[in-house]
């Protein structure tokens, strides 16, 4: 009986363990992530960042960096979420905030949201990193700005001059790299505005609208990307930690009926 306690045992932490584990990873992969991981040089991009509360507590704010390079051009409107930009002396976006707005309580514990945004891409190939500021009710932050290992990791995208390997960029980018840039018509989205705010909605923008309306067609159907192809990494090493806790349940429990069999 002692024996067979002791195997008990043994099997029932190992068990806990692995689930303890398997839980933990799914934690560490729920990052801020923007979309897509790849895009093509100089073309204008619809980004989607997904952010999820990790917390017990709501997430009312997130503050989205703008990477050297890169030109953003304009945000998609949400109702519930109050939407601002900050400019540099050159009256290019450094930044955009989301915020809660009204009776919206924020993204709940166990809840992501997701929100879109066009800009134009560096023309010559290279990474940008997508730093990030996550806002909870109680006034803490987590700052996604670490390197991929870190535990709270910024997001990368690749931009590449490969069509093929950016797939998802909007067609025709380099059509758009020097009139639209120069005349953009999208000072306005440097105001807070919330879902129903004109600067937002209403201004048509001639070229430019057909030029975002390009963009949005070629990489936004109605259903933001979900994929989040940032933490790949992680959960093929999750995958791998599964199959190593399983191994080694396998193998207690094959010691334990071996020395039972020789109590026998």
């Amino acid at each position: 009986m002692k024996k067979t306690s002791w195997t008990s045992k043994l099997i029932s932490t190992v068990s806990a363990s692995a689930v303890a584990l398997m839980v933990f990873a799914g934690f560490a992969s729920a990052h801020v992530t923007v979309n897509p991981t790849v895009a093509q040089t100089s073309a204008w991009q619809t980004y989607t960042i997904k952010i999820p509360s990790e917390k017990e507590l709501p997430t009312t704010k997130i503050t989205l960096k703008v990477p050297e390079g890169v030109a953003f051009k304009q945000y998609q409107p949400l109702a519930g979420w109050k939407i601002s930009t900050e400019k540099n002396d050159s009256n290019e976006v450094t930044s955009i905030t989301w915020e809660v707005d009204g009776d919206n309580e924020g993204i709940l514990a166990g809840q992501f949201q997701q929100f879109n945004f066009v800009a134009q891409n560096p023309q010559a190939e290279t990474e940008v990193a997508w730093d990030a500021f996550q806002y909870y009710s109680d006034g803490s932050i987590v700052e996604w700005t670490g390197e991929p290992s870190d535990s709270t990791p910024h997001s990368i995208t690749t931009i590449s001059e490969d069509p093929a390997a950016a797939g998802n960029a909007a067609a025709g980018g380099d059509h758009h790299s020097s009139a639209a840039t120069g005349n953009e018509g999208h000072d306005d989205t440097s105001t807070e505005a919330g879902a129903g705010d004109t600067n937002a909605t209403g201004d048509t923008q001639a070229d430019d609208d057909t030029t975002l309306g390009d963009a949005l067609t070629d990489t936004v159907t109605g259903e933001p990307n979900n994929t989040d192809s940032d933490p790949g990494t992680l959960k093929l090493q999750q995958a791998t930690l599964i199959v190593s806790i399983l191994a080694l349940i396998m193998s207690f429990l094959g010691i334990a009926l071996a020395t039972r069999r020789k109590k026998r």
